[in-house]
């Protein structure tokens, strides 16, 4: 069963693009073959971390969004644990936020369709206050 996961890990703030690169692609490289697919890489840049972490203030975040099985996961954590560049890394499943999410907009579609009906007669009739009119609060 595919599942969909956020993969945010956290390297050295000293390290080159080209061994980040090097890294991500090993990284990339892992996921198919553990039967998985990467939808996307984001390089989010150079960032001050909240506390200091193996002495470190800096890092550079990296952010993987994978679609697969557990087991693809599994192998890229025990990659994470024994790679020396990385300082942090979470994992997180993002497929049950996605289905709520997508539940809790077709709601506001189908609220929005139903006050986008004309209203009733009744209601037309009654006139507006103008703004002038109504009394301020102070």
């Amino acid at each position: 069963m595919n599942r969909t996961y956020e993969l945010m890990f956290i390297v050295r703030p000293d390290m080159t693009d080209e061994d980040l690169d090097k890294l991500i692609s090993t990284l990339q490289s892992v996921v198919p073959a553990s039967g998985g697919t990467v939808q996307r890489i984001d390089k989010m840049g150079k960032r001050r971390l909240a506390y200091a972490v193996r002495r470190f203030h800096e890092g550079i975040y990296i952010l993987m969004v994978i679609e697969g099985g557990g087991a693809v996961i599994h192998e890229l954590e025990r990659r994470l644990r024994v790679s020396e560049p990385v300082i942090k890394f979470l994992t997180v499943r993002t497929d049950e936020e996605q289905k709520r999410l997508d539940k809790i907009k077709q709601l506001r579609d189908s609220k929005k369709k139903v006050s986008a009906q004309p209203a009733t007669p009744a209601a037309a009739a009654e006139p507006a206050v103008p703004a002038a009119e109504t009394p301020a609060t102070a």
